[in-house]
Order: C-alpha cells, then structure tokens, then sequence
C-alpha cells in the first residue's frame, strides 16, 4: 500500500483557504440557493465567527424534503449537523481520509486555536493523493530513464 504524505494544511495552501458559509438563523432555502450559486454541495454554519455548524446536500433532502418540511420557513439550525467533525492543519491527510470515512462525512474544517482555517473535502483530498501519486510516478520515471539510457 501506498503511504499517503503532507499534511491537511498543506492541501488547503494547494487548494485555497476561501470558505462558503452561512448562519444558523438564515432558511434552508437560503443555504441551499448560496450552495447552487457557488457549487457547492455544503456550507458550513458560522454564528458570532465561530463554527457551529454544517449543512450539507444530504441534510436537506433527509431533514427537510423527506420529512415534509419547508426550506423557505425551516432555520439552518434545525437541520445542521453539530458538532462539525474538524481537525487541525498539521493532520497528515491519510489520517484526514480515515476521518471521514470512518464518519461518513464528505467535508472537513480545518481549525487551528479556534481559528477557522479553510475546509477540505474528500474530493479535495482525493486530487492531493493523484497528484502526489503522480509526481511520484514521474520521479520514477526521470530516475529509470537517466540510470538506463534507450
């Protein structure tokens, strides 16, 4: 097996830090209008600048849709997942793999003092490993080429 390297953080310096967010008092419609207009598929959930929350995709069609509720009157705090499952930027990413798998969750906030860093998704994640895979790949192959010459 393959061992994954580099840190969270560093995926999120690759990435971008910019978060998409709103707060516990907005309506579902609201959050899930912001998440179409930014593709997104969840935000997280920010009230007096700290993290309380995330609503993701999943949370609306399970608390809202199948339970016949309204997004235009249901509060983003009635359905928002809390607490939010986080991690600080020096979490090496297999660890961050493990983490959500293991909680069945697709996005992760990175918090360092209590200070809301960025979030990294599986997808994000996923990207990082392929890229790191291939530069590894290419070393390889610059290696192979120059020790046997064709």
């Amino acid at each position: 097996m393959i061992k994954l390297s580099g840190s969270v953080g560093s995926v999120l310096k690759w990435k971008g830090s910019e978060v998409w967010f709103v707060m516990p008092d907005q309506t579902v419609y609201e959050a899930i209008e912001k998440m179409a207009d930014k593709a997104v598929g969840a935000l997280l959930v920010i009230s007096v600048g700290k993290l309380v929350g995330i609503i993701s995709e999943r949370d609306y069609a399970r608390k809202v849709i199948l339970k016949g509720k309204s997004s235009k009157t249901t509060r983003v705090k009635e359905i928002m997942t809390s607490p939010v499952v986080s991690v600080p930027p020096d979490k090496d990413v297999e660890e961050c793999m493990s983490i959500i798998t293991k909680n069945r969750i697709r996005h992760l906030p990175i918090i360092e003092n209590e200070k809301l860093l960025g979030v990294v998704s599986i997808g994000d994640l996923v990207k990082w490993v392929v890229s790191e895979q291939e530069e590894t790949i290419e070393h390889l192959q610059n290696y192979i080429s120059s020790k046997y010459p064709t």
